[in-house]
C-alpha cells in the first residue's frame, strides 16, 4: 500500500494518461515544470494544496476527485 505522496503520484498519473497527456502538456496546462510532475507522479513531492488545486483543474476534475482517487490507493 503505497504512502499518501505516491498515492497521489499515481492519482495524477492516471488522470493524465486517461487524457492521453505526456507530463509535458500537463505541466504546461497546470503552470508546472516538468520535472516536478515527474518527481511528484514518483511520489517524491509533497505538493501544496495550491498545487494539488492547479493539477486537477488542468486535468478538468474537481480536487476531490483527486484526491478521492488517491486515498483510495493510500
Amino acid at each position: 500500500m503505497p504512502d499518501v505522496r505516491s498515492a497521489f503520484g499515481l492519482a495524477v498519473r492516471a488522470a493524465r494518461l486517461a487524457r492521453g497527456w505526456s507530463q509535458e502538456q500537463l505541466s504546461e496546462a497546470a503552470g508546472l515544470d516538468r520535472t516536478y510532475v515527474s518527481s511528484l507522479e514518483r511520489g517524491l513531492r509533497n505538493p501544496t494544496l495550491t498545487t494539488q488545486q492547479r493539477l486537477a483543474k488542468a486535468l478538468g476534475m474537481p480536487l476531490q476527485d483527486l484526491i478521492r482517487e488517491a486515498e483510495r490507493d493510500a
